[in-house]
């Protein structure tokens, strides 16, 4: 007796069905294809939903005062801007985990922009939040971005830097955070006309507006232009959070003219007389960001405006010992890997705080002086035999002498 070749999914002959289709073992009729195909379908949207989602709970999403009690401790004051920062992430991923109802409430994307001048922990605050939320995090610099067509890079080059941190995962690259660092230096030139382009002012800008209110994006793997055989990769920017940081250099006598502060003369506005002229970034509104040279649309798409204040002797003090990783304790630390006891005394602490007040450098200020003066004991140190290092007030001085540190004044 022939042998009759049979669908085995559902039993049916050859002659029963319109298409059999052969298999190594086996059979599956056309039916139970087209079947299986919508199984599979199902299956991955529902897998693509959950994926969208982060893998904790909305109970287990970090509070924002977990948060700005975590940011405390790598990040030295900064009270108002680590606030709105806990706040604006915490309401960022209630978004993404928001159950998906159609006549629920839309809940929009809440970017930020960070406003201060340098060294005062922009990019501190955002990569200590991705490292508090473990997601996929990445930092690009505005200045490099251009129109397309002109050398630089294009726009997509931000999520390429995003779905390198994220191992090319595109669903684990759509709920990370991207911190775009100086966004004031594609500010508009000016409104006066010019015989050149401004290729990476307002053109720059006007295609960011895509990214940051959300869209697919189709973005080169490896960076640099676009190509037409180049394999592209699809990524969807609703649920990354953008992060703008800039020091917004001179920003300050904007807010000035529109509080019409006046350094002589008098005022009988007895509201006018209560600003803080050592600190105006605290009034910064909007409209300053737009007369600085931001277009308004983008502006729209950062709704959450914070400040930085500029850092004190104080503050740098604090910097310099108390965080996870300050920068005596990194110090301290890489003695330690050669059993070397590393000691300092406290008035070396405040020398260095001075100097980088002087120098007017910021946070950043306070690691340059102090690698000038470790410098000769950490390239003799570790070849010596000596298992103790105590650096003194004179020590300092006479190492930084040494490395001509005048050279980094910003008058």
């Amino acid at each position: 007796m022939a042998k009759i070749d049979k669908c085995n999914f559902c039993g049916r002959s050859r002659s029963e069905v319109n298409l059999l289709i052969s298999g190594l073992n086996g059979f599956i009729c056309d039916e139970c294809a087209h079947q299986a195909n919508e199984i599979v379908k199902e299956a991955m949207k529902k897998y693509d939903e959950d994926a969208k989602k982060l893998d904790v709970e909305l109970s287990e999403l970090p509070k924002p005062k977990d948060i700005k009690e975590f940011l405390d401790g790598y990040v030295i004051g900064q009270d108002e801007a680590k606030r709105n920062l806990s706040v604006a992430v915490y309401n960022h991923y209630k978004r993404i985990l928001q159950p998906s109802d159609a006549n629920d409430v839309e809940i929009e994307k809440s970017n930020i922009i960070m406003v201060g001048s340098t060294g005062t922990g922009k990019t501190l605050l955002a990569r200590t939040i991705a490292k508090m939320l473990h997601v996929p995090f990445a930092i690009v610099d505005a200045t490099v971005l251009t129109e397309a067509g002109y050398v630089g890079e294009d726009i997509e080059s931000i999520l390429t830097r995003l779905l390198q941190a994220s191992d090319y995962d595109v669903k684990k690259a759509e709920r990370g955070i991207v911190f775009i660092d100086e966004i004031d230096k594609i500010a508009r030139k000016g409104d006066n006309p010019s015989i050149t382009r401004d290729v990476s002012g307002e053109g720059v800008q006007q295609g960011l507006l895509k990214l940051l209110e959300g869209s697919k994006v189709n973005v080169p793997p490896q960076g640099g232009r676009k190509h037409p055989e180049q394999r592209m990769i699809e990524v969807d920017t609703r649920n990354i959070l953008f992060i703008c940081g800039g020091a917004f250099d001179g920003i300050e006598r904007k807010i000035g003219n529109r509080l019409n502060t006046r350094s002589v003369g008098f005022s009988t506005d007895p509201a006018k007389k209560e600003v803080d002229r050592s600190n105006l970034l605290q009034y910064i509104t909007p409209a300053d960001l737009k007369s600085f040279g931001l277009i308004p649309e983008i502006i729209g798409r950062l709704p959450i405006l914070t400040y930085l204040q500029p850092l004190d002797a104080s503050a740098l003090r604090r910097i310099l010992t108390e965080p996870k990783n300050a920068i005596v304790k990194q110090y301290v630390k890489l003695f330690e890997m050669d059993n070397i006891k590393l000691t300092f005394d406290d008035d070396v602490y405040q020398y260095i705080v001075d100097k980088a007040v002087e120098y007017k450098l910021g946070a950043r200020g306070l690691r340059s002086i102090a690698e000038s003066i470790m410098m000769d004991a950490m390239f003799d140190m570790p070849s010596t035999r000596k298992k103790t290092l105590n650096v003194t007030l004179d020590y300092a001085k006479k190492q930084l002498a040494k490395a001509n540190m005048d050279r980094m004044r910003n008058e």
